[in-house]
């Protein structure tokens, strides 16, 4: 080590770090947050260097690394950042939450969409095959919820287990046009899931 430099991070690969890891939140990563918004241009231009854009939305507060798109001509980057395989009923949740953040956002002055286990279970339960077993349908959802929050899109709110967040970083991931596209295939499913079940 060359004597005099210091052992301490800088701010930059501070914010580096946390971007590498996950999303950063303004609410949760206050120092973290102040520190990008002073060296945006300094971290946009390092993560280019590795195929990434920063994408940071300061009305939202929150940031996060998306890849860049790939041009015809130009040579592809190894992904960084992994894509996710969803399961169907997650990908109905996380359709669900955004329809509800939408609805919320067009009706409240509040920025925080929080909502209850139980609520979030009813929402589900109307897309998911009929069952005898209660409990197990319940289970089942549950995991379903315990992945949109492990995805980071929802936040158990301390001292509160069954109350989560609605992190705003989901209006990013889910937009308008996913969401009509997704309409369509549940329309198609729960016609399909009513002839089975009465059928059945």
């Amino acid at each position: 080590m060359t004597p005099g430099a210091s052992t301490e991070p800088s701010d930059l690969s501070l914010v580096l770090i946390q971007l590498m890891k996950g999303p950063l939140y303004r609410d949760t990563h206050e120092k973290l947050w102040g520190l990008l918004l002073g060296a945006h241009h300094q971290v946009s231009d390092y993560v280019t260097v590795l195929g990434l854009n920063a994408v940071v939305d300061e009305a939202e507060g929150y940031a996060y690394l998306r890849s860049r798109p790939i041009d015809d001509d130009a040579a592809e980057f190894p992904r960084l950042v992994a894509r996710r395989a969803l399961s169907f009923h997650v990908s109905v949740l996380l359709a669900l939450l955004r329809k509800r953040l939408a609805e919320f956002d067009a009706s409240s002055a509040d920025i925080r969409l929080i909502l209850s286990r139980d609520q979030m279970v009813e929402m589900l339960r109307l897309f998911m095959p009929g069952s005898t077993n209660d409990a197990r349908l319940v289970d089942t959802i549950d995991a379903h919820i315990n992945k949109v929050t492990e995805l980071g899109f929802l936040r158990r709110l301390r001292d509160e287990q069954d109350l989560f967040e609605v992190r705003r970083i989901l209006k990013a991931y889910v937009d308008g046009q996913w969401l009509s596209q997704f309409d369509a295939r549940l329309d198609d499913y729960l016609t399909e899931l009513n002839h089975v079940e009465g059928s059945g």
